[in-house]
């Protein structure tokens, strides 16, 4: 009976945000203080990290771009960016991204990241709703965008990207998990982890699937 009740309150009570605080802000983040109620109607404090860019109205900070490279008589290629990334203090492997600018819908900006960051100019295949990246941690919410390359294009045979500091790396799609996993050892790179989950569920999309053995009695 104890059980039964004390699962029945958390049922019943209904999680609210009191207020939200900022601590202390700076040119790009900002963090933020926000007092809520918990299940248990409990008052509790939590610490977040929040980008000070976003715009008013905007459901995500920016857009992530899984470009596949298409080309005659080669296998399709993953178009994947190396960059040193200071949070980490380590370089990254990772999919071509960027904030969406004012005035931009999430595939435009997936379009312009991918041309700055590699010179390649695709087409929008899909894109996703607003996504969390970290929720535990912060707001920050972004769109991932699928785009198909055609390398057969007079643009796409010589790609020239904007002057960054990123290294363009092209892997093949259908072995990119194992071409990843050396890359780290060799690197000792860090993987982001939209590009590690999306090379996981390719692996894991051609497994063979669990036969049960044919047995004879």
């Amino acid at each position: 009976m104890e059980k039964e009740a004390s699962l029945e309150a958390l049922t019943s009570a209904q999680e609210t945000i009191i207020k939200e605080e900022t601590i202390t802000q700076r040119k790009w983040v900002k963090l933020d203080q926000t007092t809520y109620v918990d299940p248990t109607g409990q008052t509790r404090i939590w610490e977040s990290v929040k980008r000070t860019t976003r715009k008013e109205g905007v459901s995500a900070d920016g857009v992530a771009v899984i470009p596949v490279l298409q080309r005659t008589l080669h296998y399709d290629c993953m178009v994947l960016v190396k960059q040193f990334r200071p949070p980490i203090g380590a370089f990254c492997l990772e999919f071509p991204a960027g904030l969406i600018d004012s005035n931009e819908t999430p595939e435009m900006a997936a379009l312009r990241e991918l041309e700055e960051e590699t010179g390649y100019k695709g087409d929008i295949l899909e894109c996703s709703p607003a996504l969390c990246l970290d929720p535990g941690l912060t707001n920050c919410a972004s769109h991932i965008a699928t785009v198909t390359i055609n390398g057969d294009l007079p643009v796409n045979l010589k790609p020239k990207q904007k002057p960054e500091f990123v290294e363009v790396v092209t892997l093949p799609k259908n072995d990119l998990m194992q071409r990843i996993e050396e890359l780290v050892a060799e690197e000792h790179l860090i993987v982001d982890a939209k590009l590690y989950a999306y090379a996981l569920a390719l692996r894991h999309a051609s497994d063979q699937p669990f036969q049960v053995p044919f047995m004879k009695f």
